[in-house]
C-alpha cells in the first residue's frame, strides 16, 4: 500500500469520503512523517497530535453517520504561525508574541476546520514575517528539503518546506510581498496568492492593520499539485463577517479566451538564463494545450508598483517608530528592516495619499492588459533560489536580491491574484514561472497552471536532502 503521507489532498479526500481509508489512518501517517523528517528541516514548530487525532475521529464519525465530511474531510494540513488558531500563540516568529494565545480561530482557520481539514502543526516564519528566508530567534531556522544550502523561501518557508517533505498534503501561507509564491518556487511546489477579499482573514490577537496591509496581505494555499491548490482555495474562501474585505465572488468566472503573454525581463530586470528557459518552456506547454501565447517586450508597470508597495508597507511599521524591531532585537529582521528603510524614504501625508491615488491608475493599466491577455506570465524571481540567508550579508547583496524579486514585490499593491508554478530542477535548485490574472480569476490561473504542470514538475514529496 502506498504511504498515505505521499498522497495528494485531492486523492486523500476522495479515499476518505469513499471509506477506502479512514481519516485517523491518514492523520496517523502524517504525524509519523512529521516526527520522522521535521527534526531535519524545522518546518513545523508546534503540534498537538492528540487534538489532530480527535479531529480525524470526528470526520470518521461524520462519515459513519452519512454526513458530508467537507471538501478536505480528513486531509492533514498545516497552518502558518502568524495566523490565529484557538489555544495557540500567534507568534509571527517573535519572542514578543510568544504569549499571544488566540482565543478564537481566524476566519481562514475556521473555514479550513469547516471543510473537515485536520490541522497537524503550525509552520515557521521569519521574525515579523519579513524576509524571503525563514529564521527567527524564537523558533530557529527552517531548511529547504531539496538543498539545505538554499533558502526555503519566506515568509511561508515553513509551510512550503513542510508540504514538500510530505508533512501534510496542503499548507496555509500568507503573502504581502511574495510570501506564498516565493517559498513555493524555492521548494519546488506550487503556491497561489488569491485576490484580496477572496479568503477572509483577521487576527483577534492583534489590532487591525493599516490600509496598506489591508490592500495587500492575503492568505492562500501551497501544495504539490494544482488540483490541490484549487481544492484548498475553495475550502479557505468561505464567507466570514469578521473580514469586511471578504467578497462573494464565484470561484469560476465566465468564459475567456485562452490567450497569454509572457515577458522574460519585465522592466529590464536581471533574469538568469535558467529562468528564461523555464518561461519559454512554459509558453510551449501552454501552446501545446491550445493556448495562444505571445512574447511581449514589456508588461504594465511593476517597478513603480513595487516602490509604492514598499512605501505603504513600511508606513505601517514606521508609525510605531520601529520600536517593535528594536525590542525584539532579532538580528535578521533588524538588518533587513534597516536596508528597506535606506531604500524607501519616509513619506509625508501627501506622498502617502498620492501612493493610494496612483494605485488606481496602475491597477487600471493592468486590468486593461489582462482584458487582452487573461494570463500574464513572468518570472517568480529573476534568479534561481538564493543561498540561504544571503540577504543579510551586505546592503549591496540585499539590493541585488530585491532587484531579482521585482515580480514578487510589484504584484501585491494591485490586489491581483498570482500563481507560482514549479516546472523543474536545475541541479538541486527548483525553477518555475509566475502567472498573473484579473481580479477573482484564480480559475484562469489554475487552468493555465494545470497545462504547464502537465509538462513536468519536480518530484514531491521528498526525503529532506
Amino acid at each position: 500500500m502506498t504511504d498515505l503521507w505521499r498522497l495528494s489532498a485531492t486523492d486523500l479526500a476522495a479515499r476518505i469520503r469513499g471509506r477506502d481509508i479512514s481519516a485517523r489512518e491518514a492523520t496517523t501517517a502524517a504525524l509519523a512523517r512529521l516526527d520522522a523528517v521535521n527534526p531535519r528541516i524545522n518546518a513545523v514548530i508546534a503540534q498537538d497530535p492528540a487534538a489532530a487525532l480527535a479531529a480525524a475521529d470526528a470526520v470518521d464519525a461524520a462519515i459513519g453517520r452519512g454526513e458530508d465530511p467537507g471538501l478536505l474531510g480528513g486531509v492533514p494540513i498545516t497552518v502558518k504561525v502568524n495566523i490565529d488558531q484557538a489555544g495557540w500563540p500567534t507568534t509571527n516568529g517573535l519572542r514578543l508574541q510568544q504569549d499571544a494565545v488566540a482565543g478564537q480561530d481566524s476566519p481562514v482557520v475556521s473555514n479550513l476546520r469547516k471543510s473537515g481539514a485536520v490541522i497537524i502543526g503550525r509552520t515557521n516564519t521569519p521574525a515579523f514575517s519579513l524576509r524571503w528566508f525563514t529564521r527567527n530567534s524564537l523558533h530557529g531556522a527552517t531548511l529547504n528539503p531539496r538543498d539545505a544550502g538554499i533558502t526555503p523561501g519566506g515568509s511561508s518557508g515553513g509551510a512550503a518546506a513542510a508540504v514538500t517533505a510530505g508533512i501534510g498534503a496542503l499548507a496555509h501561507g500568507t503573502d504581502i510581498g511574495g510570501s506564498i509564491r516565493y517559498p513555493a518556487y524555492a521548494c519546488g511546489v506550487h503556491g497561489l496568492r488569491p485576490t484580496i477579499g477572496r479568503v477572509p482573514a483577521w487576527n483577534q490577537t492583534g489590532p487591525d492593520r493599516f490600509i496598506g496591509a489591508q490592500l495587500m496581505a492575503v492568505s492562500g494555499p501551497i501544495a504539490r499539485s494544482i488540483a490541490d491548490l484549487r481544492l484548498g482555495l475553495a475550502a479557505m474562501s468561505g464567507p466570514d463577517p469578521r473580514d469586511p474585505w471578504w467578497t462573494p465572488a464565484p470561484l469560476e468566472g465566465p468564459a475567456y479566451p485562452k490567450r497569454a503573454a509572457f515577458c522574460i525581463a519585465p522592466e529590464g530586470m536581471p533574469t538568469a538564463p535558467e529562468v528564461a528557459a523555464a518561461l519559454r518552456d512554459s509558453a510551449a506547454r501552454l501552446e501545446a494545450a491550445g493556448w495562444v501565447v505571445e512574447e511581449v517586450a514589456a508588461l504594465p508597470p511593476l517597478a513603480e508598483t513595487a516602490r509604492l508597495q514598499a512605501l505603504l508597507w513600511l508606513a505601517e511599521t514606521r508609525r510605531g517608530g520601529g520600536t517593535a524591531f528594536a525590542r525584539e532585537a532579532d538580528p535578521d529582521a533588524l538588518a533587513v528592516y534597516g536596508y528597506m528603510e535606506r531604500l524607501c524614504p519616509e513619506p509625508d501625508l501627501n506622498a502617502f495619499q498620492d501612493a493610494l491615488q496612483r494605485r488606481v491608475t496602475l491597477l487600471r493599466e493592468w486590468l486593461l492588459f489582462l482584458e487582452r491577455y487573461p494570463v500574464a506570465m513572468m518570472p517568480v524571481s529573476g534568479a534561481l533560489p538564493f543561498a540561504d540567508h544571503s540577504d543579510i550579508e551586505s546592503f549591496a547583496g540585499f539590493q541585488r536580491i530585491l532587484a531579482a524579486q521585482l515580480p514578487q514585490v510589484g504584484l501585491p499593491l494591485l490586489s491581483l491574484p498570482g500563481l507560482a508554478v514549479s516546472t523543474g530542477l536545475v541541479g538541486t535548485a527548483p525553477v518555475g514561472v509566475q502567472l498573473v490574472g484579473g481580479r477573482y480569476r484564480e480559475d484562469i490561473l489554475l487552468a493555465a497552471g494545470e497545462a504547464i504542470e502537465a509538462g513536468g514538475v519536480p518530484p514531491s514529496p521528498i526525503d529532506p536532502a
